[in-house]
């Protein structure tokens, strides 16, 4: 009898012992949820076949030359999270070139507190949101980089705030120091205003960007969509007022899981950043390679930049070749 009345109490006892451990399971979970941060990064390095290079930033050493090492210490929780981005060596040093002291080697510095669903604030020095390549080589596929990107702005400091809808839709909205003025807003410098609006689906999608402040303004498109499993498209064009305007195309084509090609073609204006030389234009043609293997990212590329004036070649030429030849490795 005494046993009868056991066993179901038993049971109960088990059954209230077994849940108390998933829910201090659980709370663990949380607990170190909330505790972990994440590490990531990326080492490069490339041969450059010749002394001259494109004016284009990146990539534009002579021989066997470094790229950088990228250190990224990361925390994302429910309501709040931080970046800290460094990075080391030339690539870096081009990168952050705004930057002194003690700061020229941070890249990106900034926390975020997740007001709702839907809503993020973000306050720190962020990359651009501008563009369609990056600092980073990881997230590239060409290795050497567009006009566009290197006469467009790295990096803004400031505060923004993200909008999430239904449907893809998103928003962000900003307000940052000068361009490129990482630490602190210069005596007697126009604060940026930055909006962003985005839509995307299934495949692919769309930014329209801008950037302003008084007598400047600079407005840009990105988009990119998967065609196929193996073929995907994208677009760049950008325009900023007295400065530059441009167009860059890419495709890529995966002829497999480790090998695929693609090329980006670009024109570009130059309207008074001297980028190339005031009132000239450029038409380049980069064609690349990747192979990977593991986390390592074999990159061959040839590129042909021509230009509307003999700008090349000491003034003799409007025309230049070369070939870059890479190495990234992320983790």
């Amino acid at each position: 009898m005494i046993s009868q009345l056991l066993k179901p109490t038993l049971i109960i006892l088990l059954i209230q012992v077994f849940s108390i451990e998933i829910q201090a399971q659980e709370v663990y979970s949380e607990e170190e949820e909330e505790s972990a941060i994440s590490f990531s990064g990326s080492v490069d390095a490339y041969y450059r076949s010749r002394a001259e290079a494109p004016a284009t930033s990146f990539a534009n050493l002579n021989g066997f030359s470094l790229g950088m090492v990228n250190l990224i210490a990361s925390h994302e929780g429910k309501k709040a999270g931080f970046v800290g981005d460094l990075v080391f060596g030339p690539r870096g040093t081009e990168a952050v070139f705004g930057s002194v002291g003690s700061s020229n080697i941070v890249n990106q510095l900034y926390a975020y507190w997740n007001v709702s669903d839907n809503t993020r604030l973000t306050i720190g020095n962020f990359n651009t949101f501008l563009g369609y390549e990056v600092i980073s080589p990881t997230a590239n596929f060409n290795y050497s980089t567009s006009y566009a990107f290197s006469y467009g702005p790295f990096s803004h400091t400031g505060l923004k705030a993200d909008f999430s809808f239904n449907g893809g839709l998103s928003l962000m909205l900003g307000v940052f120091n000068e361009t490129d003025a990482t630490e602190f807003q210069p005596i007697g410098s126009d604060y940026y205003g930055g909006a962003q609006l985005g839509y995307e689906f299934e495949n692919g999608g769309a930014w329209l960007n801008a950037l302003f402040t008084d007598g400047f303004f600079q407005i840009d498109l990105t988009a990119g969509v998967d065609v196929t499993e193996s073929v995907y498209v994208g677009l760049n064009a950008t325009s900023a007022s007295d400065s530059f305007s441009g167009v860059a195309g890419y495709v890529q084509l995966a002829t497999s899981d480790a090998l695929k090609f693609g090329i980006r073609g670009e024109y570009f204006s130059d309207t008074g950043v001297e980028a190339i030389a005031a009132d000239e234009s450029v038409f380049d043609v980069t064609l690349s390679a990747n192979y990977s293997t593991g986390n390592l990212t074999i990159i061959p590329e040839v590129r042909l930049d021509s230009a509307s004036a003999d700008l090349f070649d000491g003034g003799n030429s409007s025309s230049l070749s070369s070939f870059v030849l890479a190495a990234v490795y992320g983790f």
